[in-house]
């Protein structure tokens, strides 16, 4: 039998999506199965780079150069045995096992690669979630969402943009004549304001809040004075009674201590009813006016799930059972915020957080190896390791869970230090310790050679 004729014959495990979840199931089974030709392992995403989606809100306020923690897709698949594809799928045929991708074009709208079709013998969906703005009226006209990269780099353009006009303004505001210097008449030109509005308070509002007045100070640190921190106003919209509505008081309460104590402005207990282009509308009443608007609340899998014939629920999540396998087709799976997985707590769900997904993708790399060697599927249950919060350098609240430790509530230096560690781990992951230690190393190198923020 040729080398084509046997890559043929083996098992295809296909993988659409390249989060967190899907890249490090990729990366599993490429050095389990694809190193040793039991399986062939293929990844399929509509971008060519991959970045951890917990980091997007420090590319957006600049704390975080997005270029130097992205990964490539065609690299890792080199370095750990596996297959890359570009494109995003569009159709699902079940009956002959095959998913069709868009077609790609270049920046001129010429096609670059046809649509294509690529079989698999067992499909894994991870395509994660975007953000849900509930259909409240001019959200989708006016407001910034931090679903990817390209968003997050957009809000961080918007930004600097303010910045950039204002400390123009002030310039050419203070080069007075020469006749006007000499009469002692200079003006005297005051600060300038930016209204920022972030539509909710759960983990990527808050976080996203303390980094922007962090960028802030710096901002004014390397010159850009004319917007000083106290005038970058942040205002944080919550629906429900308090901030981090999904994790206990002791940890929401000394959050929203360092948030007051900050400056930011929390509105808690009223949604959003109207976004127009300048201003926003709360259900009580209240208008708070915003330039730039962040909407943070809420979660939704992609529409495409509810068209490809399988079992989904009112946010587009693919209902699937304990083994991950989806309710009506065994060899279709879904992991991550795109998968309805019962928690094991009567009529609850396995929060989309981003150790579930780690989770699941370590027990899927299992189960699919099992599935080839023909042994029975391990199930899946949910473990909560605790929740960290990082308030830029400002400070870290969490608490961590474990059989052996119970829970124990972490803040400051040794909280940070934790919150990091869940990135390294990540990074573990995808490129093994030796690595990994190496990108700590070169990650402090830089940050003794390069601009504490992004400026451009």
């Amino acid at each position: 039998m040729s080398y084509a004729e046997s890559q043929i014959a083996l098992p295809r495990i296909l993988i659409v999506g390249g989060g967190a979840g899907g890249l490090e199931l990729a990366t599993r089974l490429g050095r389990r199965l694809g190193k040793k030709k039991r399986a062939r392992i293929t990844l399929v995403d509509a971008n060519m780079t991959h970045i951890w989606k917990p980091l997007l809100h420090e590319v957006a306020a600049g704390s975080l150069n997005s270029t130097d923690d992205e990964l490539n897709y065609v690299a890792q698949a080199k370095w750990n045995h596996f297959h890359f594809q570009l494109g995003a799928m569009t159709h699902l045929d079940r009956e002959r096992r095959i998913i069709r991708l868009h077609a790609i074009a270049d920046e001129k709208g010429q096609e670059l690669i046809p649509e294509r079709e690529i079989g698999y013998d067992y499909l894994v969906l991870a395509v994660g979630s975007t953000t849900n703005d509930f259909n409240t009226p001019g959200a989708a006209e006016h407001c910034l969402f931090l679903d990817t990269r390209a968003q997050a780099e957009r809000f961080h353009r918007l930004l600097l943009n303010q910045y950039m006009k204002a400390q123009a303004s002030g310039e050419q505001d203070s080069a007075q004549p020469l006749s006007t210097q000499l009469t002692g008449t200079q003006a005297v030109t005051g600060s300038e304001k930016i209204n920022v509005a972030i539509i909710g308070a759960g983990a990527t509002g808050v976080e996203l809040a303390a980094e922007l007045h962090h960028a802030a100070r710096l901002l004014q640190a390397y010159g850009l004075d004319r917007i000083r921190p106290e005038d970058l106003n942040i205002n944080l919209i919550e629906a429900s009674g308090r901030v981090l509505p999904a994790l206990p008081e002791r940890i929401s309460d000394p959050v929203t201590a360092t948030l007051e104590r900050l400056g930011v402005k929390l509105h808690t207990g009223s949604p959003v009813k109207e976004v127009t282009a300048d201003s926003l509308l709360l259900d009580n009443g209240e208008r708070i006016p915003a330039s730039l608007k962040v909407w943070a609340a809420g979660i939704r899998a992609p529409r495409f799930l509810t068209e490809l014939g399988l079992e989904t629920n009112r946010i587009n999540q693919l209902a699937v059972y304990n083994t991950l396998q989806t309710t009506l087709d065994t060899r279709i799976f879904a992991f991550g915020d795109c998968a309805a997985c019962p928690s094991g707590e009567d009529g609850k769900f396995v929060p989309p957080r981003a150790q579930a997904a780690h989770q699941q993708a370590t027990l899927l790399a299992k189960n699919l190896t099992r599935l080839i060697e023909g042994d029975d599927l391990l199930t899946y249950k949910y473990r909560d390791y605790g929740s960290l919060i990082s308030l830029a350098s400002f400070s870290a609240v969490g608490n961590l869970m474990g059989n052996l430790t119970g829970s124990v509530m972490l803040e400051g230096k040794l909280a940070r230090l934790f919150y990091i560690s869940l990135y390294r781990m990540h990074q573990m992951a995808l490129y093994g310790v030796p690595r990994t230690l190496l990108l700590m190393l070169s990650d402090r190198i830089g940050r003794s050679t390069e601009p504490r923020l992004k400026l451009h």
